[in-house]
């Protein structure tokens, strides 16, 4: 191990920002006697700097702030109360601010250490265990704060078109293989089991998602099972991009035409 390996993790910090000298970016304005005290402003500054560096960063925190925004849209489209409204914000501060300090606590040990060690494994591993309990916590949270608000508006679209027979659904299934068959072949990318545009098993995943919503009644607990049926279609959706067959692009178009050919077919046939 080199002489510079062996340094304290202070003395390299300090070695860092003076390369860095006193531009923008550096750990510590100024160096020695010139240190200054950082402004309020300054403050501020870098801690939008760090949100703004994680979200580029990281495709975790990203995932985190389209789902917040999305929630808070919906939160606007249903009429939460101010309670509600108060609870999921909680929630979504909650799963940021665990996710930005799983984020430093990873960046720390990779400057603290430059070899495996089983101990920096297991604070990462800790700190990813929190993001996932406070990501349960507000996924609870908005089932708990959105699943009334929801049933109510949907309740009369649904009921019209809750006693569709078994082979509507057995049909709008076959129509999105074959949609996904015809499309696959019109751009010439992938099999018809494997990649390309589009994700034939996000397509059928999501389909069978959008057939169950609308088949069962209200006292057949339909919101439970369809958040249930929507999370297991987005589990398939993620392994197709966790194992590199397909992009993200691909298996959100999947899941869009999927569960509207099956909605169309409904709406049609029924």
């Amino acid at each position: 191990m080199s002489s510079t390996q062996r340094l304290p993790l202070r003395d390299r910090l300090r070695r860092t920002r003076e390369r860095a000298g006193n531009g923008a970016g550096a750990l510590l304005p100024g160096t020695g006697s010139g240190r200054r005290r950082i402004t309020v402003v300054e403050s501020f500054n870098y801690a939008v700097e760090g949100i703004i560096h994680v979200l580029r960063t990281h495709r975790n925190m990203r995932i985190h702030f389209a789902a917040a925004a999305v929630v808070l849209i919906l939160a606007l489209w249903v009429g939460v109360d101010r309670m509600e409204l108060v609870v999921l914000l909680l929630a979504i501060a909650f799963v940021l601010i665990a996710e930005m300090i799983n984020s430093a606590i990873e960046a720390a040990i990779d400057v603290a250490t430059s070899s495996f060690d089983p101990l920096a494994k297991l604070a990462k591993d800790i700190a990813a265990g929190a993001v996932l309990i406070a990501s349960i916590n507000a996924i609870a949270v908005g089932y708990l704060v959105f699943s009334g608000h929801v049933s109510e508006s949907s309740t009369n679209f649904l009921d019209r078109l809750r006693d569709a027979p078994i082979k509507v659904t057995i049909i709008a299934l076959i129509l999105v293989i074959f949609v996904v068959i015809a499309t696959k072949a019109l751009t010439g990318r992938g099999t018809p089991l494997r990649g390309g545009l589009p994700s034939g098993h996000a397509a059928v995943a999501f389909a069978a998602w959008m057939a169950v919503t609308l088949t069962l009644a209200p006292s057949e607990h339909r919101f439970f099972v369809s958040t249930i049926m929507f999370a297991v279609a987005v589990l398939v959706a993620h392994t197709r991009i966790e194992a590199g067959i397909h992009s993200t692009l691909e298996v959100v178009y999947g899941g869009v035409l999927g569960a509207g050919v099956t909605l169309v077919v409904f709406q049609l046939f029924f």
